[in-house]
């Protein structure tokens, strides 16, 4: 594999990333929203990965020269779906998006899986960084051997 297809595949993972802390970000702001433009509280939203095929300059059905066919190429965003699960119901008769029982409907966010959702994405985002890094400094010592 080399440095580009590498920085390919750190750079599809960073911008996964950055998406998924965008979401997450989003999630915790809302965290509150009984009422939307589309009706009832704000659902709690997540993203999907899956793997990006090899980029269309590598045929993935033709085997590479060291006999191995190409796999992934990365990550990407598949979907950003709603999750499913129910909402919480708290006894608030005085808030105005209270039902004639005096119950509301409050989001499905759960503000310790959110904060462990971020600092998970967080540092699958500095783990990219890194390798972005280490494959920098491997192409400079490659080009310094070169030029020595």
């Amino acid at each position: 594999m080399g440095v580009l297809s590498v920085l390919r595949i750190a750079g599809s993972a960073l911008t996964a990333q950055r998406l998924r802390m965008d979401v997450t970000a989003g999630n915790i702001a809302n965290a509150e929203a009984t009422a939307t433009p589309e009706g009832g509280p704000y659902r709690r939203e997540q993203v999907v990965f899956a793997p990006k095929r090899a980029s269309a300059l590598v045929d993935s059905a033709r085997p590479s020269p060291s006999g191995r066919t190409p796999q992934a190429g990365g990550v990407q965003v598949q979907a950003i779906v709603q999750d499913p699960s129910p909402t919480r119901l708290v006894y608030e008769p005085d808030h105005p998006d209270a039902r004639p029982d005096g119950y509301v409907e409050f989001p499905n966010v759960d503000m310790v899986t959110e904060m462990t959702d971020m600092l998970s994405a967080s540092r699958a985002y500095e783990a990219n960084i890194t390798v972005i890094n280490v494959a920098k400094s491997m192409a400079q010592r490659a080009l310094d051997i070169g030029r020595g």
